[in-house]
């Protein structure tokens, strides 16, 4: 018997078609219902790869007892967040102002009609354990104090919806000055530098503006860069990245960076791509720096990109042991018994191996070994070849041989599918445009560092997916399931319109293989030239300026103000980055990139009133929104290079990041290149030293 989510084109939302409970999704009428009946509403807030949302589904979600209580009590809602992102962020809000801390899942309760929150939590056990109480009792106490303690519940409200609106509103203007610069440079590099005895994240965001920061004469200067090379040698050495078959996990439970949560997000992936290619373009070289660019690479051609060319949205942590498994297991598709090792190397490889991985025969996670590197060298033959077999034990085929991995859909897939190796995670292989975006910026700038024609490749196809298939009846949109074979060839199913974090990230990636394209001549990719890069991007930010721009505020909305989103407590302007980076800091980026290229200055105006919006926050909270600091750089930094095809190439290839390159042909004689600083063009240069000189002086002229 399954309920209303076995229809759902969410992987997350089918994971919950057999529960007992009566779920809805996130609709009208569910929301109309739940007013009706004058019922409170549960909302469980989830994605398909969050390793705790798959207990509380097999556990608590599966009672038949709770599944009772909750149907007769409450009305039950399930939202995928990867699809609603702007719902999560408001109650995720929500749960931080009451518990001081969230995660997934989010599990939490409003009011009916007005949506308000007054309780929440994460993951709860079905019986009292890990200091948290048992679902069922917890159910019937909320249900008794909502229907008897009316005034401590419309207290609780009242301080709830006005932290919300509060934080959504903002208020304060300040000066957008170099001490500023400084100021949220120096906080975002201690996030980086910090030592913390707990879980260890990637927090890209903050190591992209730590990075940017090393350019200027800021006290620390050598720690910070420092600090950015040992989270690149962390990443790429440690156990968050996949040395066997590549890419990185979502992050580490230790301080040490060995043992993964072991699903594989897209959005981490292409970050970190971008990040270990900009470490090398500094001049830090690290052999394990290209390798793990270079497997991930393969890894994502392999596992993650569909037949249509975009890519897929993540990967499990679990995977069943055997087909007659009831649960999965997690991390079992990654992890090696040193038994096993044994049998499998030569006593010359299992030698290198422990060597160079930390291997041990009592492991270091649950008995198996998590394989993380000592040294950051490149590897010999020999333990290439040894990574190739245990290669060929988890996929059952050679790194040579298998160029494509067709991905288990779901747990069924999995367990009935004919694998020669391990059987495989559950892939999610919706399309989420903002993960995509992401991916293809990591994938340009790694091919302007390394000039690996695959790397570029792989980014125009999965851009051309995005161009032609995301946009019904002349509007953005957010997703894409399923591609299926139709009368006009491969379609798919889009599906909610395009967020804030859509539409600025596409853009973003659109001006990056804008400039990674610069150099490769239209016969590479003539339908996707550096030219029709830059007119989709002015295009696509002129529909986001039409629809999420906030004319009183500044800004631009999570979310366009229509049916759906209108159901909503608040319309936020999301300003802080978590795991990906926050949309208006990548959007006041690009306006700022956008005027450079086009000369329009509304772009720059735009750009200028974005950061006064958010200057509030920039200035008292500066820790929780490093992307908003890359973008003032941006403003008080930009540079134009006009220049030819070769020397653009060099300079590319080096780190300048608040610069920006333009083909000119049309230079004036003897002249090699011109730099522009905002709205002021520097005397021509004459040579490639000069123009070096130019480009290097303009990056920190605003410090």
């Amino acid at each position: 018997m399954t309920n209303r989510l076995a229809q759902s084109q969410s992987l997350y939302l089918r994971k919950h078609a057999e529960n007992p409970i009566d779920w809805w999704p996130w609709c009208d009428q569910a929301l109309e219902t739940a007013k009706a009946n004058n019922l409170p509403i549960f909302l469980s807030i989830g994605y398909s790869s969050c390793h705790w949302c798959t207990v509380m589904e097999g556990e608590a979600f599966s009672e038949a007892a709770i599944a009772e209580y909750m149907n007769a009590n409450f009305l039950p809602i399930k939202v995928d967040r990867e699809e609603r992102p702007e719902i999560d962020s408001i109650y995720m809000q929500a749960l931080q102002m009451m518990t001081g801390q969230g995660g997934w899942p989010l599990n939490i309760f409003l009011t009916p009609g007005d949506l308000v929150p007054f309780y929440g939590g994460t993951y709860f056990p079905i019986e009292p354990r890990y200091g948290r109480p048992g679902f069922l009792q917890l159910l019937e106490a909320i249900r008794r104090f909502y229907d008897v303690e009316k005034s401590k519940l419309q207290t609780i409200k009242d301080e709830i919806v006005g932290h919300l609106q509060q934080a959504a509103a903002l208020a304060g203007k300040a000066e957008l000055s170099a001490e500023l610069l400084e100021q949220g440079i120096v906080a975002n590099t201690r996030a980086v530098s910090a030592v913390n005895p707990g879980p260890s994240f990637p927090m890209i965001p903050y190591c992209t503006v730590a990075l940017r920061g090393t350019r200027f004469n800021f006290e620390s200067q050598e720690d910070a860069r420092q600090a950015c090379i040992l989270r690149g040698l962390d990443l790429a050495m440690g156990g968050i990245y996949d040395h066997v078959g590549g890419g990185f996990h979502r992050y580490t439970v230790d301080a040490t960076w060995t043992v993964p949560h072991f699903e594989k997000m897209l959005y981490d992936n292409g970050q970190i791509v971008e990040y270990l290619a900009d470490l090398w373009s500094t001049g830090v070289t690290e052999a394990a720096f290209k390798r793990a660019i270079d497997k991930t690479v393969s890894w994502l051609k392999r596992e993650m990109t569909s037949p249509q060319g975009f890519f897929y949205a993540a990967q499990d942590a679990d995977n069943f042991i055997e087909s007659t498994a009831i649960e999965p297991e997690e991390g079992a598709f990654y992890v090696w018994n040193y038994s096993q090792l044994e049998e499998l190397l030569t006593s010359s490889e299992l030698a290198q191996l422990k060597q160079e991985f930390t291997i041990t025969p009592e492991g270091n996670f649950e008995g198996s070994n998590v394989l993380q590197r000592r040294h950051s060298q490149q590897l010999s033959d020999i333990l290439e070849g040894a990574l190739a077999k245990l290669f060929e034990v988890r996929y059952g085929c050679s790194p040579e041989v298998l160029a494509t991995f067709p991905p288990a859909r779901n747990n069924q897939e999995a367990k009935t599918g004919n694998w020669s190796g391990r059987i495989p995670p559950v892939t999610d292989t919706k399309m989420i445009v903002a993960w995509n975006s992401l991916m293809i910026s990591g994938l340009a700038r790694a091919y302007s560092v390394f000039s690996q024609p695959e790397y570029l490749e792989l980014a125009i196809n999965a851009t051309k997916f995005i161009l032609d298939n995301q946009w019904v009846q002349g509007r953005f949109h957010r997703l894409n399931y399923d591609p299926v074979e139709g009368d006009n060839g491969i379609v798919g199913k889009p599906s909610v319109p395009a967020q804030s974090e859509d539409y600025a990230l596409f853009i973003k990636a659109l001006l990056d293989l804008h400039q990674a394209s610069l150099g490769i001549g239209e016969n590479f990719a003539p339908s996707l030239s550096y030219q029709y890069c830059l007119e989709q991007a002015i295009k696509v930010q002129q529909e986001f300026d039409e629809l999420l721009w906030s004319l009183e505020l500044g800004g631009y909305y999570n979310a366009v103000g229509d049916d759906a989103s209108s159901q909503l407590l608040v319309r936020e302007r999301s300003y802080d980055d978590n795991a990906t980076p926050s949309a208006n800091g990548i959007a006041i980026a690009n306006l700022v990139r956008l005027t450079l290229l086009t000369e329009d200055l509304q772009y720059l105006d735009r750009a200028e009133q974005s950061l006064q919006a958010f200057s509030s926050v920039i200035n008292n909270y500066p820790q929780i929104c490093p992307s908003l600091f890359t973008a003032l750089d941006w403003y008080r930094n930009c540079t134009l290079v006009r220049s030819e095809t070769e020397c653009i190439n060099s300079l590319i290839k080096q780190y300048f990041p608040a610069s920006i390159y333009q083909l000119d042909p049309n230079l004036p004689e003897q002249t090699v290149g011109l730099v522009c600083q905002a709205l002021r063009c520097l005397k021509p240069a004459s040579s490639v030293s000069q123009l070096l000189e130019q480009v290097q002086q303009s990056q920190i002229r605003a410090s």
